[in-house]
């Protein structure tokens, strides 16, 4: 079940320059887990990204400012090592000591309907993330129950379908659209929950 998905990773990271990828559902998901690895108190980030952002913001109680930039393709986390690349997928793009998260939603470089990665060279992290994705798990301990010590996970893993989708996608991302900018979110307002 899981081969087509580490298939698509392996493909991901080899076009990326990466050492690793990690699959996820979503994109904000892929922020998240990298959120809450480094632990991030606080940070600044563009006013022009989407709206799923500074929810999750609110959601880890991480305070956040707005930035003057604009940015094309993708934006960093000040002070940290985070990026939200939504709106890029190109050849070589890894940056080393980074984690460069993606989209494979509606309009996004990899159009799969839904979905993301986490690029990176840490591999620790890698493990650490890699085990979050699915609830925790072990993915070497089969069945799932016989695990018996999991550490805090997310039910945030991608479908062996959509990483068949998304290699055969990723032959012919090169001449795919690149970039589509997000609106102004300075005068929005989050409420509680």
């Amino acid at each position: 079940m899981f081969n087509k998905i580490h298939e698509f990773e392996q493909a991901l990271a080899e076009y990326t320059g990466a050492p690793y990828a990690i699959m996820t559902d979503c994109c904000t998901h892929a922020i998240e887990m990298c959120l809450r690895y480094n632990k991030v108190e606080q940070t600044a980030f563009t006013p022009f990204t989407y709206l799923s952002i500074p929810m999750l913001m609110h959601k880890l109680g991480i305070m956040y400012m707005h930035t003057e930039e604009t940015w094309t393709g993708e934006y960093q986390f000040h002070g940290t090592n985070i990026w939200d690349s939504a709106r890029r997928l190109e050849r070589n793009m890894y940056r080393h000591g980074q984690m460069q998260c993606l989209s494979f939603g509606h309009n996004k470089p990899l159009q799969i309907g839904h979905g993301g990665a986490i690029l990176l060279d840490n591999k620790e992290a890698y493990g650490i993330l890699l085990q979050q994705r699915y609830d925790g798990r072990d993915l070497q301990t089969t069945p799932w129950q016989a695990q018996r010590t999991f550490k805090v996970g997310y039910h945030y893993r991608p479908t062996p379908e959509d990483a068949m989708i998304g290699l055969e996608k990723l032959q012919a991302v090169d001449a795919l659209p690149k970039y589509h900018e997000y609106p102004d979110l300075r005068d929005i307002t989050i409420i509680g929950d």
